[in-house]
């Protein structure tokens, strides 16, 4: 069966979601980067900020000095968090099958809803339509058979209309593009392309044999191959439904001091902490993830050893996996914690003390913080190690 695969493209997210509240920002340059430092790094452009050479990951003294006229914005996690669930609940109306890929993006596999919604091209005008009335904001949306050339498509698609790459047409489609707009391909491999190969378009890899490919891309020439004809099998995968805490920072100075990092892990663990104790749940596995400066991210998952909540229990084995994979002596700019897979309180009390189970001090002591917390407010008490 020919799937029908659609995807909603919000050029520039947080921007867009920040000017519908701050009008005044309209048609100006616009960026978002973390305040009170010149080597923060951009993390969001708008297009009009684009057309002046900024670009995301640019250095923010360096994007001031090429756009004096640049507005910047600091990171407002909370407003886009919110826009963003807005415009799920609005695509999650039309099939289950959806699949956010970052915030703005969001993939629907809308095969074999025509009966329900019409043709897949009238059902990405009407979600359009949608978003422009619920949230204000102008999706660019691309349609075609896989998800790769669906994403392509809303890239260079006009902000107008919907781009429908028609069925059996992924090849002739993506052949005249530039090399670049192929997943997989670097600015190392684009480099090698244009300056050795003389390649500069999608159909000029197509054409290239399989053991050329090897030379260049190694064990990817296969999949550069397939995704140069438009070929893209992978599906759309539903976001998974179990329950998460978490807690993110963006430091407003990337950093590389050990005890301050662990400080910061702390700060994120005992605010998740304080969810799970009002929420009586006991997590089973825990995750971090930070980001260097570079933009390179480190994701790392454990099983959590014994039932707890307590603060001082769960960062014991987040501590030590932090250490382990922080390898790089690269300073870092962003950290999260979360923890899943949550069981409640036993019913019947156990008898025997187990090294599992949580001292009676240690839970009075634990609830009698909070307890100030929720009467004072959070910022009542603090650890010395996060002061």
């Amino acid at each position: 069966m020919f799937r029908h695969i659609i995807h909603i493209h919000i050029p520039a997210f947080p921007i867009a979601v920040a000017r519908v509240s701050q009008p005044e920002l309209r048609e100006r340059p616009v960026a978002i980067a973390p305040p009170h430092s010149e080597r923060a790094l951009i993390l969001s452009a708008s297009p009009e900020a684009r057309r002046e050479g900024i670009f995301k990951g640019m250095p923010l003294g360096k994007a001031i000095k090429f756009c004096p006229d640049l507005t910047i914005l600091p990171p407002n996690q909370d407003l886009a968090g919110k826009a963003f669930k807005v415009l799920i609940k609005v695509v999650a109306h039309y099939t289950p099958l959806w699949e956010p890929s970052r915030p703005g993006h969001i993939y629907l596999d809308v095969t074999g809803t025509d009966r329900l919604w019409g043709r897949a091209k009238d059902t990405a005008s009407r979600l359009r339509r949608e978003i422009k009335k619920h949230l204000c904001l102008l999706g660019i949306v691309g349609i075609a058979g896989n998800k790769m050339v669906s994403s392509i498509a809303s890239k260079i698609g006009s902000s107008k209309g919907v781009l429908d790459v028609d069925r059996g047409q992924e090849s002739s489609f993506m052949a005249p593009l530039k090399i670049g707009i192929l997943p997989g391909i670097g600015h190392v491999r684009r480099k090698i392309l244009l300056e050795e190969l003389n390649i500069s378009v999608v159909q000029e890899i197509a054409a290239l044999d399989m053991d050329s490919l090897k030379l260049i891309f190694s064990r990817q020439a296969y999949v550069i191959h397939q995704r140069a004809l438009g070929i893209d099998p992978t599906p759309v995968y539903p976001p998974r439904m179990e329950p998460t805490i978490a807690e993110e920072a963006i430091l407003f100075q990337d950093e590389n001091h050990d005890e301050k990092l662990l400080g910061i892990l702390y700060r994120l663990v005992e605010k998740c902490s304080h969810q799970l104790l009002k929420k009586v749940l006991f997590p089973h596995k825990a995750g971090l993830i930070f980001r260097y400066t570079d933009h390179k991210e480190v994701t790392r998952r454990i099983n959590l050893p014994g039932m707890s909540f307590c603060d001082f229990d769960l960062y014991r084995s987040l501590e030590r996996v932090f250490l382990k994979a922080y390898q790089r002596r690269l300073r870092i700019r962003f950290m999260k914690v979360w923890f899943q897979d949550f069981s409640p309180p036993p019913s019947q009390l156990s008898l025997f003390h187990t090294r599992s189970s949580v001292p009676k001090k240690k839970v009075l002591a634990f609830q009698t913080l909070n307890h100030i917390r929720e009467k004072y407010g959070y910022e009542a008490i603090k650890y010395g190690r996060v002061a």
